[in-house]
């Protein structure tokens, strides 16, 4: 079949360019496949066409399927696809106004346009993610996204209010929370839409009680498929089942998100751990305080940092040595001095006023100060900000700038419950230098969720190697204290292989037929979550950056 072809006929846009595909064969993972086209649909009509082509050749092409992609920044190898890859920024890329507090956007805008125009408004979506330069909302929404705000405001989750999708009949509908009743109505309808309902809710109400044990019982969680907030008896909400499922059930295409007020003053109080001893005992002095933000990077994150300062004076848009100078030369007179802070902590407040969060900094300063660790007020946002950059902006800069090695994002996104982190964190650190792995961490400190960046040669057959046995070693730890291997990256290529371990066979045989449900021909985003295999994952990894 020549697709390209085929396809020109449903849709005005696409590309098979040899060097346009291969910039869509990779997302930030370390998986790469080369799709043979890539389409850009005007409207959902054809989206819909696309649908309807994949579902009706599918069974003469078993290798034919869609996978959406908007700002392609996945570290789970989710946006990848080797067949037919939608983008959906060159088009879907329209906010539709906003209404009090509530906007209707497509998949394709990104973050940054997004966030450009809710400040006009003063509103902002609180589930971003350190890379919120570059991601999209569509990408925010299959991933159910969180960040540096998700400990006080929750996941993106928390915001769809509604959902439009092209489900595998390539008809568009929307999704929204229902009662009782309009769920019977629902259920009563004799079209595609209607068998949904009624799968879905027969799913549910045959294993309720097992669903329903099966959440994991940490802050957040990006794993498998939200089957546990769909039905609470009362109310029915398949939103709650598309926010996270990665692209695996449907292409979505619209969303009503719910936004919140932004408050004009934040300051940080920076905290430079030495002793990990302190860090479970600190973080429960921390917690009760309500900050906005508990963050986190370690010294391996810091070290590398420093070495590219010009690096991050640029995205701060500084401009000559003065002016790097007065923001860092603080810092590298005190470690100079003091050494290198095992962790730095960066504790936020917000106000609406900047005597409400010099209150909170101070109280919180003084109440810490029986554990004799040095900290930094940094009382604006002006002042915050370079923090802000080497806590989101690392991943990017040490992706572009560590020589013959390559982020190798595989055990970045495990979550456990803070209260363990004495415990866990060793052990953790065991397994990782055991494998004498360089690496990075950072994360939200606050909810216990950690982002393990290994530095890796992935050209070196000893490094590929390393990753299913570091991943067994590392996801074993977790299980074993009630975490869960991914709060918010998603499952995708690197995480779906190991959805069995962690919920069991039972569970997991829940989830696939969720999948059936849906994408009965699994024409949507082949080969992540429960249609993930490890062998199939690692013959895909990248060996050229």
């Amino acid at each position: 079949m020549n697709l390209p072809e085929e396809l020109s006929s449903l849709v005005k846009g696409l590309t098979f360019d040899k060097e346009a595909l291969n910039r869509y064969s990779h997302d930030a993972s370390i998986f790469q496949l080369t799709p043979q086209v890539v389409v850009f649909p005007q409207d959902s009509s054809e989206v819909g066409k696309l649908v309807n082509f994949v579902s009706k050749n599918k069974d003469s092409y078993p290798s034919l399927s869609l996978t959406a992609r908007s700002g392609g920044t996945d570290m789970s190898g989710g946006a990848i696809n080797d067949s037919i890859t939608i983008d959906f920024t060159k088009y879907f890329n329209h906010l539709r106004g906003f209404e009090d507090r509530l906007v209707t956007t497509e998949p394709g805008v990104y973050y940054r346009d997004f966030e450009r125009e809710a400040l006009k408004y003063n509103l902002f979506l609180p589930s971003y993610p350190a890379s919120k330069g570059i991601c999209a909302l569509g990408g925010m929404i299959a991933n159910n996204s969180g960040g540096e705000k998700t400990l006080t405001h929750g996941k993106t989750i928390d915001y769809v209010k509604q959902l439009k999708a092209v489900l595998s009949d390539g008809y568009e509908y929307s999704f929204q929370p229902i009662s009782r009743n309009e769920l019977e109505a629902k259920m009563g309808q004799g079209d595609f839409e209607g068998g949904i309902y009624r799968s879905v809710y027969k799913l549910i109400e045959s294993n309720y009680e097992a669903i329903k044990a099966a959440k994991p019982k940490v802050s957040k969680n990006s794993t498998a498929y939200n089957l546990w907030d769909v039905w609470d008896k009362e109310k029915f909400d398949l939103t709650k089942l598309l926010v996270g499922s990665q692209g695996t059930l449907g292409l979505i295409t619209e969303a009503k998100i719910d936004l919140l007020r932004t408050k004009e003053f934040s300051g940080l109080l920076v905290i430079y751990l030495e002793e990990l001893e302190k860090l479970p005992e600190l973080i429960g002095a921390v917690s009760p305080t309500q900050p906005e933000s508990f963050e986190a990077f370690d010294d391996h994150t810091l070290r590398l940092a420093l070495k590219l300062i010009p690096k991050f004076a640029g995205v701060l848009g500084l401009k000559g040595t003065i002016d790097m100078g007065v923001h860092f030369l603080p810092q590298l007179l005190s470690f100079a001095t003091l050494g290198i802070p095992k962790f730095t902590l960066l504790v936020e407040y917000t106000g609406e006023t900047q005597s409400e969060v010099d209150e909170k900094l101070s109280k919180l300063k003084e109440q810490i100060s029986h554990f004799n660790i040095k900290t930094t007020v940094a009382d604006t946002k002006k002042k915050s900000e370079k923090y802000w950059v080497i806590r989101r902006e690392s991943f990017n800069l040490l992706r572009e700038n560590i020589k013959n090695k390559h982020t190798a994002p595989f055990i970045d996104d495990f979550i456990v419950n803070p209260g363990h982190l004495l415990e866990f964190f060793p052990k953790l650190t065991d397994i990782l230098d055991k494998h004498k792995l360089l690496y990075t961490i950072a994360g939200h400190m606050g909810d216990g969720n950690f982002h393990i960046i290994p530095l890796m040669d992935l050209r070196q057959d000893e490094d590929k190697a390393k990753i299913p046995v570091v991943a067994e070693e590392v996801y074993d730890l977790v299980l074993r204290f009630g975490g869960s291997i991914s709060a918010e990256h998603n499952d995708g290529l690197i995480r779906g292989p190991y959805l069995k371990k962690m919920y069991g066979e039972t569970m997991f045989a829940i989830f696939k037929e969720v999948k059936t449900i849906f994408d009965p021909k699994n024409i949507f985003n082949p080969h992540k979550k429960t249609d993930a295999n490890l062998n199939y994952s690692l013959a895909h990894i990248r060996d050229k950056f």
